[in-house]
């Protein structure tokens, strides 16, 4: 794939989507028990709650608002319609999507971090945006709904983090209805080759900094970057997404392929 790797990277060279070996997978740059990853993606991100948002703003210059926007602005979604938004952290898809969907939709904001959760929670309560909202600790790779519940799932920068990311994107097919529309905006393999190196010292440099001065964990932001690079890149990710059963998926790249949205449909 020809993509420029910091020299710390002890992952350069193999399979991008976990480990060679067996009953491990990656946690940033380093192979863990498969059983591990869940708990140590949850300390990271109970550390990064109460400043996420900040951070996002720091870490991208207020970009991922822009990304976000047009996420939700060209999503296949109307008004009635009931939306489960997966990795919804601090709220911000589900509060765009609210107006989307108005008074006679819903959204169902899920995370499997409890502290993500509650920081969503209280931002929607602060902000007087209760009706319509409903809040579920889950895991995305086993969702507590019935199929066929929803008409478009959304996760915005949380593929990454899941350790079985074929059996998320399962659950997200068998949920929808059919002819419903799953939407994934997530970090991607940068495609513009002179802008990697410039990219690389951003995340390994930056990224670390900022997180030790504004949160006081450098370590977690550490892990963000090194997450970022172990993630299926664009084409990868559109095949699994076919394997899980979508239809006409397609993506598309967002700042030179900083992140990209992929989309795909229930038949």
């Amino acid at each position: 794939m020809n993509e420029t790797r910091p020299p710390s990277d002890p992952s350069a060279g193999s399979a991008r989507p976990g480990s060679d070996r067996a009953g491990t997978t990656h946690f940033g740059f380093r192979d863990v028990p498969v059983g591990d990853k869940q708990k140590l993606v949850g300390e990271v991100f109970s550390s990064v709650a109460g400043k996420y948002d900040l951070m996002n703003d720091l870490m991208s210059l207020g970009i991922h608002r822009v990304w976000k926007r047009y996420f939700v602005g060209t999503a296949q979604v109307k008004r009635g319609d009931r939306v489960l938004d997966l990795a919804g952290g601090t709220g911000d898809i589900a509060l765009l999507l609210r107006d989307r969907v108005g008074d006679a939709g819903s959204i169902v904001l899920g995370d499997i971090n409890g502290e993500m959760l509650r920081v969503g929670r209280d931002r929607m309560t602060d902000a007087g945006k209760v009706a319509g909202f409903e809040y579920v600790q889950l895991n995305a790779e086993k969702l507590p709904f019935p199929d066929a519940s929803f008409d478009l799932v959304t996760i915005a920068f949380g593929l990454r983090n899941v350790t079985d990311k074929d059996a998320a994107l399962r659950e997200m097919h068998r949920v929808l209805k059919v002819g419903g529309q799953a939407r994934v905006l997530e970090f991607s393999e940068v495609t513009a080759e002179w802008f990697k190196p410039i990219y690389d010292f951003h995340s390994f440099n930056i990224l670390p900094r900022l997180g030790k001065l504004f949160a006081g964990d450098s370590g977690s932001y550490q892990y963000l970057a090194e997450s970022i690079r172990k993630h299926p890149p664009q084409a990868e990710l559109k095949a699994m997404m076919e394997a899980a059963g979508f239809a006409r998926c397609s993506f598309r790249n967002l700042s030179a392929g900083i992140c990209a949205i992929h989309t795909g449909y229930k038949a």
